[in-house]
């Protein structure tokens, strides 16, 4: 095995927090930037805790944010490379040879039923890629243990073990492990093998400084697939993270930050998670990608929703979803404002009623609904064209009609644009919406 090898080793124990998610991503990018490997390894030693959804997750939530793994397991149980699988609790026979090792050479022991490695009372000194050098007193560490009383290994040893043997060649993880690194480097000597070169990556903090947990709202990645938001405005999010282009510039494809990711560029000084701006960021990528692009997305985000899109044409959905993205900043939001165009009747806001509905509102939308019954052209440049004629004849300003209209088509007072609304939803549909709206609230 020549040549840079990473890894990403999650504990499938829960979601999949926005910090291991960066972890993935930035060991990615370091893979494609330098044509290394990047290996995937689930680390489900601890039974009493691990799931099969929470590996589900794991899976769902990489191959969501497009980061494809060269070794390790694939979601339907085949193996990309040729070396694998990678889940620790299959590989129990080699951490056996490891700890039969240990004790055979001194270097571990029995204690009350577990078995703890013999930790050197020694300064060791890691040479970090990111927070440079480190020394560690270890004059009055304490030995720790690597197998547990029911006989299960521990992060410590396995995660040494599969390093070594899976010829991991750097090992770029949270800087929550940095403290773990001496006894990392104590087990790999022990075990007669080169340690991997190690980088800590800066902390992600929450609102208030402190470390992001997962019961901070915004911790979970499920959250945003779920929220609507695209994986690309994500990934250059997490980006972010610790990490820039140092070109003053925060929105960039993803080939980019690959082609130009290096680990010296990476920050020491810890990273705050700002939900606005990722918020920003993703309205940004909404109105940048063409709507092919988005297509996709968004009909996941609608039929989601239990919207009949499937009812509709597919260039209907596709003015539709043009109309709309220049206007919302998530998929959540696209589809709050698409109702009115898939729904076949619309439910109107009350406060939207009580502003716009009143007799010089409803006289309005009988005004409109007798002019547009004459229309031959609906298109939005020829409605707006009538819109203000009829205004002008009536000597009001254009928004006497436009605000119950738009409440009467689409039951609220704000969403996109007009006259493009009402073209993408016919004459015919329009008319019936009208009609509905003066017969029912003119009583």
């Amino acid at each position: 095995m020549n040549g840079l090898r990473v890894r990403f080793a999650p504990s499938p124990t829960g979601f999949l927090h926005v910090g291991g998610a960066r972890t993935a991503l930035f060991n990615w990018l370091y893979a494609r930037h330098a044509r290394g490997t990047f290996v995937l390894r689930i680390e489900d030693t601890d039974t009493a805790r691990n799931t099969a959804e929470a590996v589900k997750v794991i899976f769902d939530g990489l191959q969501w944010l497009g980061l494809d793994w060269d070794e390790g397991p694939l979601p339907d149980g085949g193996v990309r490379g040729d070396r694998g699988p990678y889940f620790q609790s299959e590989r129990r026979s080699i951490y056996d040879r490891a700890l039969r090792r240990l004790l055979d050479q001194d270097q571990a022991y029995e204690s009350d039923g577990a078995i703890r490695f013999r930790m050197p009372r020694k300064k060791i000194v890691v040479e970090d890629l990111i927070c440079g050098e480190v020394c560690f007193d270890c004059t009055l560490e304490q030995d720790f243990v690597i197998q547990r009383k029911d006989g299960s290994p521990v992060f410590h040893l396995v995660n040494v073990v599969d390093d070594l043997e899976m010829g991991i060649s750097h090992v770029i993880r949270g800087e929550d492990h940095l403290s773990n690194t001496p006894k990392h480097l104590a087990i790999a000597a022990a075990l007669g093998g080169t340690a991997p070169q190690y980088a800590h990556i800066p902390l992600i903090l929450n609102r208030t400084g402190s470390k992001m947990s997962k019961r901070d709202v915004g911790a979970s990645l499920g959250e945003y697939q779920e929220g609507g938001y695209l994986p690309q405005a994500v990934r250059n999010y997490l980006c972010l993270l610790g990490w820039s282009l140092r070109e003053n510039r925060e929105v960039f494809p993803i080939e980019e930050a690959a082609e130009k990711f290096e680990l010296n560029q990476i920050h020491r000084s810890n990273a705050r998670f700002d939900a606005d701006k990722l918020l920003w960021m993703n309205g940004t990528y909404l109105r940048s990608l063409s709507v092919e692009e988005i297509l996709p997305h968004a009909r996941t985000w609608l039929q989601r929703s239990g919207l009949p899109i499937a009812k509709r044409e597919p260039d209907y959905l596709k003015e539709v979803v043009l109309l709309l993205k220049e206007k919302v900043k998530t998929g959540k939001e696209l589809v709050e404002w698409a109702h009115p165009f898939f729904q076949e009747e619309v439910s109107f806001q009350a406060n939207a009623v009580k502003r716009f509905f009143d007799p010089a509102g409803l006289q309005a939308l009988r005004e409109l609904l007798a002019d547009l019954s004459e229309a031959s052209d609906f298109t939005s440049s020829a409605l707006e064209a009538r819109f203000q004629r009829l205004a002008q004849a009536h000597a009001t300003p254009v928004r006497t009609y436009v605000h119950p209209a738009r409440v009467a088509t689409t039951g609220r007072e704000v969403g996109p644009s007009l006259y493009p609304s009402l073209a993408i939803l016919g004459k015919d549909l329009v008319l019936h919406r009208l009609r509905r709206a003066i017969e029912t609230f003119a009583s």
